[in-house]
């Protein structure tokens, strides 16, 4: 028999049966195009959090101390930061910068309402040092020597769900701390201060809920004698955050605590590649399950064409003729359902992208939108992978119509 003769054979014997086939194809179909809406989405979720990445500052460093930020007891393994130490990190190779900063929690009121929010004291000129994308609404003015000036987040300006903002820029706002003396006598001091800037939405939940002052109105209002609760360490380079770190690491050991957004990012693209992998996982079962419906549907094909079988073989028909016969099937089968899932699958992942872009931020933030991204060879794997799942699968049911014997398929009622 001719290739040409196979294929008609073939193509015919599908549509004759065209109910099944259609069934068996819209597994593929489902199969395929759900590997690649999970490849198109993993894909572009890893460019997403590489930007995010860029946001958080690829270049810093954040150390912190033992010295908790209320007033809590101090672990004895832990170092407390000081000027001094400050210094001595600042002195160290790879280091551009160092800006120590006093962290704590107050309460916050405006016109009657009340917010707890968290204050962090530094130098506010350093602000796009760790947030690189930091930008003010309009009429807003850094004033890094001013102790009465306070920088305000978006959250803490804007809180979700409020009809009307907590604060605006100029306005003035009392700032009240609670901590305990040594007796154990609860203390509580307050100081006013001036809006003088108020940041728009980051993608920074840490400054984004926070205020900022200065580090001689921190060390006063939070009373922390100077003892920083952390610092902010500036790489030269990206390259040598790794560098920097490892030096901290060998002049202090385990009594700093070393936080960089690379490792945070590290454990997030973890996260994500093992929630990618599983779900991945569940696409190649969908394509097995489609195998499966292919090997089915030609199996109960040999069944019903023994007769059609046996007088091929009896015109002179070989086995390998029988063999490739309903292999071609089980490849059409496999092309077509590759080829219309790889469309259905783009534009899934489309759909999905857009159904899922996230407003879970605060009002007037961007919305979180992650656009899948397919990759020409990923798709083209894809499209293997099926067609030789849908080969595999055939490959029983068309040795089982090959050993047919023409006799007894011919006798056959």
């Amino acid at each position: 028999m001719h290739l040409g003769d196979i294929l008609s054979l073939s193509f015919d014997a599908l549509v004759d049966r065209k109910v099944r086939t259609l069934l068996t194809v819209l597994m593929v179909v489902l199969g395929s195009s759900l590997v690649v809406v999970l490849n198109g989405l993993s894909a572009g979720q890893t460019v997403f959090l590489a930007s995010q990445f860029n946001i958080l500052a690829a270049d810093v460093i954040f150390v912190s101390s033992g010295q908790h930020s209320y007033h809590e007891q101090s672990s004895s393994a832990s170092l407390i930061i000081n000027n001094v130490v400050v210094q001595r990190i600042r002195s160290l190779p790879f280091v551009q910068d160092v800006s120590p900063s006093y962290s704590g929690g107050i309460e916050l009121e405006s016109q009657g309402n009340i917010q707890h929010v968290s204050v962090h004291a530094m130098d506010p000129t350093k602000i796009p040092e760790i947030l690189p994308n930091v930008a003010y609404v309009d009429g807003s003015t850094i004033e890094p020597t001013d102790r009465a000036a306070m920088i305000v987040g978006d959250t803490v300006a804007n809180p979700p769900g409020a009809t009307t903002p907590f604060v605006t820029v100029g306005q003035t706002i009392r700032a009240i701390y609670t901590y305990s003396d040594p007796t154990g006598k609860q203390v509580q001091l307050s100081e006013n201060y001036v809006v003088t800037a108020i940041m728009k939405p980051s993608g920074n939940n840490y400054l984004d809920s926070s205020v900022i002052i200065n580090l001689d109105a921190g060390n006063q209002l939070l009373q922390k004698s100077g003892k920083y609760d952390g610092m902010a360490v500036l790489a030269t380079s990206p390259d040598y955050v790794d560098a920097v770190q490892q030096e901290i690491t060998e002049q202090y050991g385990q009594t700093l605590g070393i936080t960089t957004p690379k490792a945070i990012m590290a454990v997030r693209e973890q996260a994500a590649s093992g929630n990618a992998a599983f779900v991945l996982m569940v696409g190649i079962i969908a394509l097995v399950v489609g195998a499966v419906g292919i090997v089915t549907t030609l199996y109960n094909s040999v069944t019903e064409r023994i007769r059609e079988i046996g007088t091929m073989k009896a015109i002179g028909a070989q086995n390998a003729d029988i063999l490739l016969l309903f292999l071609v099937e089980a490849a059409l089968i496999g092309i077509i359902g590759a080829t219309v899932g790889l469309a259905v699958g783009i534009g899934g992942g489309y759909l999905m992208s857009e159904v899922t872009v996230s407003h879970a931020g605060p009002p007037g933030s961007p919305a979180i939108h992650i656009p899948p991204i397919f990759i020409p060879a990923d798709l083209a794997k894809v499209w293997v992978l099926s067609v030789t799942l849908a080969i595999i699968a055939g490959i029983f049911p068309a040795w089982k119509a090959s050993k047919l014997s023409p006799m007894m398929a011919l006798r056959r009622d």
